[in-house]
C-alpha cells in the first residue's frame, strides 16, 4: 500500500526524542490544521535552519555565527571555560542565567562499551585554549554518570600542564530534596562535598 506525503511526515515527527507514533500524528494534524499559522512558519524556519547552522570553531557550539553568539560576546569571561558534554547541557546551564563565561562543547563522553575514545571528542581543542594565558579556570560540568565521571578524570589529567583551575559542579542534594527519599550515591556524593555553615 503506498504512504502519503502525510504518512511520511508522521514517520518524521515518531522519529524525534518523546513522540511516538501516536503523538506524531497529533503534531502533524495541529500543523496541517494550522497550515498558515504553524506549517509555512515552521517550514521556513526549518529551510533557513538547513542552510545557515554551523558548528562554531571555537566551542562547538551549533549557532548561525561563527565564533558563536556566546564566544563572540565581549561582555562574558574569557577567564572561565565551562566544559559540557553536549548542546543541551550547554542550553540547561544558560537557562539558569547565572554563567557569564566560555563554554566548550565536547560531543559526548568517553565510553568503552560505545567505542568512544578521545579521538572522537572535542577535547585536543579545549587543551589548546586552556593554555591560553586568559584562561584560569576550567569547569568541567560532565553529568554524574560513570562516563561523565571518567570523562572528567581523563579531562583532569589531560589538563595538568595547562595552568588554569580546575572545578567540577557541586553535587547533593537538590533544593528541597528530602534526605529519606534520596538514592545512596547522591546522599554520599553530598557528604563528600559539603560546606562550612
Amino acid at each position: 500500500m503506498p504512504h502519503s506525503d502525510i504518512d511520511e511526515i508522521i514517520r518524521l515527527f515518531s522519529k524525534l526524542p518523546s513522540l511516538g507514533p501516536r503523538s506524531a500524528r497529533r503534531v502533524v494534524l495541529t500543523l496541517i490544521r494550522a497550515r498558515e499559522q504553524l506549517m509555512q512558519p515552521l517550514y521556513n524556519t526549518l529551510g533557513k535552519a538547513l542552510e545557515n547552522i554551523k558548528t562554531c570553531s571555537i566551542c562547538g557550539n551549533l549557532d548561525t555565527h561563527d565564533p558563536c553568539v556566546i564566544c563572540s560576546d565581549s561582555r562574558r569571561e574569557d577567564a572561565v571555560i565551562c566544559v559540557v558534554e553536549d548542546l543541551a547541557d550547554l542550553w540547561a546551564i544558560e537557562r539558569c542565567n547565572l554563567y557569564k563565561g566560555k563554554y566548550h562543547v565536547l560531543g559526548g563522553t568517553l565510553s568503552a562499551l560505545d567505542d568512544r575514545g578521545p579521538s572522537q571528542l572535542n577535547i585536543e581543542p579545549l587543551v589548546v585554549r586552556a593554555m591560553a594565558d586568559e584562561v584560569k579556570e576550567i569547569i568541567l560540568a560532565t553529568n554524574a554518570t560513570l562516563e561523565g565521571q571518567t570523562t572528567a578524570h581523563y579531562l583532569t589529567n589531560r589538563l595538568a600542564d595547562a595552568n588554569v583551575n580546575i572545578s567540577r559542579l557541586a553535587q547533593g542534594i537538590p533544593m528541597g530534596g528530602e534526605l529519606d527519599y534520596l538514592d545512596d550515591g547522591t546522599l554520599g556524593a553530598a557528604l563528600k562535598a559539603r560546606l562550612p555553615f
